[in-house]
C-alpha cells in the first residue's frame, strides 16, 4: 500500500487539495495521512496558560483533525490516518514523511499574487526545501480523471532514470498519456515512431507518450501555453538546484509554474 501526506491547515485550498487527491486514489491501493501543525497561539502564550490548558487545546485539535479523517474515510473509502504535531513545519514534515514511509506530499496552492510571486509561500518553500516528490493542486481545480501528462522537462541536461520511473509509474497508473516537453531554439515535434532511440524510450516502454519540442525563449509561457492546447491535467516537472549568485538570475522555473499553474502540478526532485 502506497502512503500520501495531505498537509492541511484547513484553509480553502488546502481543503480543495484534500478533495481532489481523495476522489484521486478511491479505488487504489493508497492510504493517506493527514497532517497538521499545531502551534499554541501567541496570544495563549501571552495569557500564560498552564501546561494542562495548553495539552487540553492540543487534544481538541487532535480530535478535529480525527472527525476530519473519519469523514473521508467515510466518503471515499480510503483509510485515513490523522497526524497533529507541534513545532517546525518543515521538520515535522520530514519525520512524517520518514514515520509513514510516505511517497508523496499533496499541498494546496492558494491563487497567484504578486506577494506570492516574490516571496512564495508555504508550498513554493515546500518544493524547494524538500528533496521529496510534492504535487501542489491549485484552488479550484477538480479531479476529473488523468489522461493527458505534461512532462516539461530539459532533455539537454538529461533526465534521471529514477525521475522517468515515477512519471511512467504515475501514468501507468492512471492509464494517461505523457507528452515529453521540451523547449529549445529549434522547433520540431517527434514522435515515438520517429525517434526509437531517444533515450528516454526504454524506460517509458509500457506507457502511451509522445516528444515534443518548441522554440520559445518564454519557458513559462511555452509550457502554460502547451498546458491549455493539449488539455493537459497533470504537470510534472523537475527542480533545479542553483546556486546563490545564480538563483538571482534563474527564478525557478517549477515554483513560477506552481504557484500560477490552474492544474496540478508534480515536482520529482534528483
Amino acid at each position: 500500500m502506497k502512503t500520501i501526506i495531505l498537509a492541511t491547515d484547513f484553509s480553502a485550498e488546502a481543503t480543495n487539495a484534500v478533495t481532489y487527491i481523495a476522489k484521486a486514489v478511491t479505488g487504489k491501493d493508497y492510504r493517506l495521512v493527514l497532517y497538521n501543525l499545531y502551534n499554541t497561539s501567541i496570544h495563549a502564550q501571552n495569557a500564560r496558560l498552564s501546561a494542562m490548558e495548553i495539552d487540553k487545546m492540543f487534544q481538541t485539535q487532535k480530535n478535529k483533525v480525527a472527525e476530519k479523517a473519519l469523514a473521508l474515510n467515510g466518503k471515499y473509502h480510503v483509510e485515513v490516518i490523522a497526524h497533529v504535531v507541534s513545532g517546525n513545519f518543515y521538520q515535522e514534515l520530514i519525520n512524517c514523511i520518514q514515520q509513514f514511509e510516505a511517497e508523496l506530499v499533496v499541498m494546496g496552492m492558494a491563487e497567484r499574487s504578486i506577494e506570492q510571486d516574490l516571496l512564495g509561500n508555504t508550498t513554493t518553500a515546500a518544493i524547494s526545501m524538500l528533496k521529496f516528490p510534492v504535487l501542489s493542486i491549485p484552488l479550484g481545480a477538480e479531479y476529473n480523471g488523468i489522461k493527458h501528462i505534461l512532462f516539461a522537462c530539459d532533455v539537454v541536461r538529461g533526465v534521471h532514470k529514477t525521475v522517468l520511473d515515477r512519471v511512467r509509474e504515475v501514468a501507468a497508473d492512471y492509464h494517461a498519456t505523457v507528452e515529453v516537453f521540451h523547449i529549445r531554439e529549434k522547433s520540431e515535434e517527434l514522435t515515438q515512431q520517429q525517434d526509437e532511440n531517444h533515450p528516454m524510450e526504454e524506460t517509458l516502454s509500457g506507457v502511451n507518450h509522445t516528444y515534443k519540442n518548441v522554440q520559445s525563449s518564454e519557458i513559462i509561457k511555452a509550457i502554460r501555453d502547451e498546458i491549455v492546447a493539449s488539455e493537459t491535467d497533470l504537470l510534472i516537472m523537475v527542480p533545479y538546484k542553483y546556486g546563490f549568485w545564480d538563483s538571482m538570475l534563474h527564478k525557478s522555473k517549477t515554483r513560477a509554474m506552481a504557484s500560477g499553474s490552474k492544474v496540478p502540478l508534480l515536482s520529482l526532485p534528483l
